[in-house]
């Protein structure tokens, strides 16, 4: 225990970031048992060594453990647990939760047999959490947390205390909004540069040199590592997948032809609804598919992106601008939790509010979404708002 509580105050004393993401203060703390979920690199440790810094508790009534620690190489989650909530510990932080073999089943009974232990846990987001061979279905809440959004790239960026908006305010608001900001700051420079390096916190600490080899790096480790704990998916696949992942980058987005990618990656048909699937869940794909249709894991999808843009500079000699547009409005859209399909005429039908977004260049007309009474113009570089028109930066401002 000494070891681990040794490793908890080293990290809690290099600590250095102060900002909160957006999700902190949407986290009700006060629960049992909570799980943080999200892309490798998009600041979950950060978020729980916040907590047991702002929780001001005494040294021994928290603890933060990674299951990457040696300790676990011949001591069992449970064991630790257990000796903390002797010592009188209640604030357990468990980090990269998936890398332990038995972790549903101890999570369960350490849930059950310490009543007025809180737990909060990190996972990779290709982790079904409630899928694992224990039942935490009625134990844990569950929380997502998506890479920096625009606005909070300027927020840690740039020190700015910019609002975030739901989508109909954006809509309905979007000149007056745009206003304000543009009056504070010179918005399309800044969002350029997020486009190409702001999406992963990690920025904050890596010169643009180096930001693209630890993406890079960190690519490799989920396709490596992290997707090796879904259920299914054995270690010798990733090969294959790095090669499906290198196919899509070239081309995204697109209208997959399956049997064209079977053949151009070597691998069955089956094996590539598999994939793709796996990748979406990793966050390194977003998979679109058409309004009204159910989806399910077997199915095709009818366009796929890579995540974020960030992704696409990292693959991508030169990525296509359109190909940036459509793909930073998806994620922006879709981490900020919105249902996102394909509309017959548009590029985006935002299920939750009823409207289809076209997006394009300072040049695009609206002639596609001409007749749609709730079709609206998202345009790159611009920094006005007119009308059903918005300049696509003002979509980083969701979340």
């Amino acid at each position: 225990m000494e070891e681990l509580q040794t490793y908890h105050h080293i990290l809690l004393r290099n600590l250095k970031s102060r900002k909160q993401r957006f999700l902190y203060p949407d986290i009700d703390w006060s629960l049992k048992m909570i799980a943080l979920k999200g892309a490798r690199g998009t600041g979950k440790t950060t978020l729980m060594l916040q907590r047991i810094r702002e929780m001001k508790v005494h040294d021994t009534n928290a603890l933060y453990i990674t299951m990457e620690h040696p300790h676990f190489y011949s001591r069992s989650l449970f064991d630790v647990a257990q000796e903390f909530y002797t010592l009188g510990g209640r604030h357990l932080f468990i980090d990269e939760v998936h890398k332990y073999e038995r972790w549903s089943n101890e999570l369960k009974v350490i849930y059950d047999g310490f009543p007025d232990l809180k737990v909060v846990f990190s996972a990779s987001s290709a982790l079904d959490i409630y899928r694992g061979q224990s039942d935490l279905s009625r134990r844990v809440d569950v929380y997502e947390l998506p890479g920096l959004s625009f606005r909070e790239y300027l927020a840690f960026h740039h020190n700015s205390d910019f609002s975030s908006y739901p989508l109909d305010q954006l809509l309905n608001s979007g000149e007056d909004i745009v206003s304000d900001i543009s009056k504070r700051m010179v918005i399309i420079p800044h969002f350029k540069k997020y486009l190409e390096w702001g999406y992963y916190p990690f920025h904050l600490e890596s010169t643009s040199d180096q930001y693209q080899p630890r993406l890079l790096r960190v690519i490799n480790t989920v396709i490596d590592s992290d997707l090796a704990y879904i259920d299914g998916y054995h270690i010798e696949a990733s090969i294959k997948v790095k090669r499906l992942l290198g196919v899509l980058a070239e081309s995204v987005p697109f209208r997959p032809n399956i049997s064209s990618l079977s053949r151009k990656t070597e691998v069955s048909r089956d094996l590539i609804y598999t994939y793709l699937t796996h990748l979406e869940k990793a966050h390194l794909l977003q998979l679109l598919h058409r309004s009204g249709k159910g989806v399910s894991r077997l199915q095709k999808p009818d366009k796929i992106y890579l995540d974020n843009t960030n992704l696409a500079y990292a693959l991508q000699a030169n990525p296509d601008r359109g190909t940036l547009r459509e793909t930073f409005a998806m994620n922006q859209l879709v981490s900020a939790g919105y249902r996102v399909s394909e509309p017959k005429s548009g590029d985006f039908y935002v299920e939750d509010y009823d409207v289809i977004l076209e997006i394009g260049g300072r040049n695009k007309t609206a002639d596609q979404i001409a007749k749609i009474d709730n079709g609206y113009l998202v345009k790159d570089d611009i920094d006005v708002a007119f009308g059903k028109t918005l300049p696509l930066w003002l979509l980083g401002f969701l979340y």
